[in-house]
């Protein structure tokens, strides 16, 4: 069984849990938290229960894991009243990131003690990383004024974007992206990441990259299945 772990208002891994319902994934939501029926033992998984899609089930039943949330967000949490939402979201977060560490099936991405989905890099940390395996990166440029709103980067209409799922990589670019692409993945230690360049032609620049994969996107849904078999 695989499980996807989001929020039930994310479409994206909705679609791709009703598209692949046939080769056993199934959805893992904060909600399905304060079911009853959960047992970890740290350390030891044998006899241990979770709760997926409001049913309990083994431990050792899930074959891989692919989680969507960077945190649990007390805005998700409707069955919890309002005066307790932010105090059960932070220890949902942390009960998340201690039962995801002992797991052993494979998992995209594997959470870090800040983020669940992997490394909690900003776009200069993303930019710093590329920089240093040998991309070729534009500069961010960030202009801060009181009183005033910092604006976003202008992306340009061009850019093109790279899906990196293991060892494959989707994307209609230079073969060259697609292998820059790869080292900044396993940089970060992690196996699920868009990479953002500039052009799809190989001088391109690295713009940005970000840990939310579109995932209702056929070529990268069959490429997430094929990791996990």
């Amino acid at each position: 069984m695989l499980v996807v772990i989001a929020n039930s208002y994310d479409k994206s891994a909705r679609s791709f849990v009703e598209h692949s319902a046939s080769d056993g994934v199934t959805l893992l939501t904060p909600e399905d938290l304060s079911v009853v029926g959960w047992r970890h033992h740290l350390g030891n998984t044998k006899n241990s229960t979770v709760v997926v899609g409001g049913k309990i089930i083994e431990v050792a039943q899930i074959t891989g894991v692919l989680t969507r949330l960077p945190v649990v967000f007390p805005e998700e949490l409707f069955h919890i009243v309002p005066n307790d939402r932010s105090y059960v979201a932070a220890e949902m977060t942390a009960f998340l990131v201690s039962w995801l560490n002992t797991l052993k099936c494979p998992m995209l991405n594997r959470p870090t003690p800040t983020c669940l989905l992997g490394p909690n890099w900003r776009s200069p940390q993303w930019i710093y990383a590329a920089a240093q395996v040998g991309m070729s990166v534009r500069p961010l440029h960030q202009h801060i004024a009181l009183g005033k709103e910092s604006l976003p980067e202008v992306i340009p209409e061009n850019s093109a974007t790279v899906t990196v799922v293991g060892k494959c990589c989707i994307g209609e670019v230079d073969p060259t992206l697609a292998n820059q692409a790869r080292t900044l993945a396993d940089a970060a230690g992690i196996d699920l990441l868009t990479v953002q360049f500039s052009q799809a032609d190989a001088n391109a620049e690295f713009l940005d990259a970000n840990l939310w994969a579109d995932i209702s996107q056929p070529a990268i849904a069959t490429a997430i299945l094929e990791y996990f078999n």
